[in-house]
């Protein structure tokens, strides 16, 4: 266990959902330097309880992405320590071309939970470093859940943010998260190496190799269950989510816009049309 490793502390906010299990897992970094690394929903008991834990030494701010329980609490965090917020830029950033189209038309809802008004003092381009004496973290671009998502690389740590979690897939719902673009971060993490990976919710991911090819693999199993749902006959986005997840009635829009986004990625691939543009209720035919 390196020094830095040994100076790590977990504090999960108070905010367990079906979405985000236990809470936010925000992560301190250093004793001299403290590095907050996801500082979470804008609570003031786990704001307090970061602040106590560093202890007046933190020195930077780091946010995965631009969802508010991950960012909604860094900006009054800054304004208790004075440490700028590090991301990799306003919440719209990153998005991809098919995204980026989709969200001009305004055919498809999206941004739940995006927190419209967050930009980072400093912006954090794919590979950037940030060091210390005590840590070094290196950001790397791993959008699919978010458009800007980052993943931060300490040694043979990353914390992944929501990209991975061991407990749950994470949600991708459009113009936001892009599946095309989740396969290849799962991809990206997967060469990087690593030993250990810290999601923002639950707990370590101690085998990513596995871990990474199960999530892949999951994703690619729920696009043969959509296309062979599409088979038997056109579909919306929410009818397909209800006949192939087996989840409780209040996770359905959840479960909507993850098969909304394959839905998109499989009308990219032309496997899939509707008769216009996509929205969130077209109803889709496979090929």
């Amino acid at each position: 266990m390196t020094s830095a490793e040994k100076a790590l502390r977990i504090i999960t906010a108070d905010n367990p959902s079906p979405l985000t299990g236990p809470g936010t897992n925000t992560f301190l970094l250093g004793r001299e330097r403290v590095a907050v690394i996801d500082p979470g929903p804008d609570l003031a008991a786990h704001r307090q309880a970061i602040l106590a834990a560093g202890a007046g030494r933190i020195s930077h701010i780091f946010v995965t992405h631009a969802h508010l329980d991950h960012s909604g609490g860094a900006r009054a965090l800054a304004q208790a320590t004075g440490a700028p917020i590090l991301g990799f830029g306003p919440a719209e950033a990153g998005r991809s071309a098919v995204m980026e189209r989709l969200a001009r038309e305004g055919a498809i809802e999206g941004g739940e939970g995006l927190d419209r008004d967050f930009a980072p003092d400093i912006a954090l381009g794919d590979g950037a470093v940030v060091e210390t004496d005590e840590w070094r973290l290196t950001a790397l671009h791993t959008p699919g859940h978010f458009a800007g998502h980052l993943a931060f690389r300490q040694e043979e740590t990353i914390f992944c943010g929501d990209v991975v979690m061991g407990w749950s897939s994470t949600i991708i719902s459009p113009p936001d998260g892009d599946l095309a673009d989740y396969f290849r971060s799962l991809e990206r993490l997967d060469s990087a190496g690593a030993r250990l990976l810290l999601p923002a919710h639950g707990a370590a991911v101690h085998d990513p190799s596995a871990r990474l090819a199960e999530l892949a693999a999951h994703r690619r199993a729920r696009t043969v269950q959509i296309l062979s749902a599409l088979r038997a006959g056109p579909a919306t986005a929410e009818s397909l989510a209800r006949q192939i997840y087996q989840v409780p009635p209040m996770l359905i829009p959840a479960a909507t816009r993850n098969v909304l986004a394959h839905l998109i990625a499989l009308s990219e691939l032309g496997a899939v049309s509707t008769g216009g543009p996509i929205t969130s209720g077209s109803v889709f035919s496979a090929h």
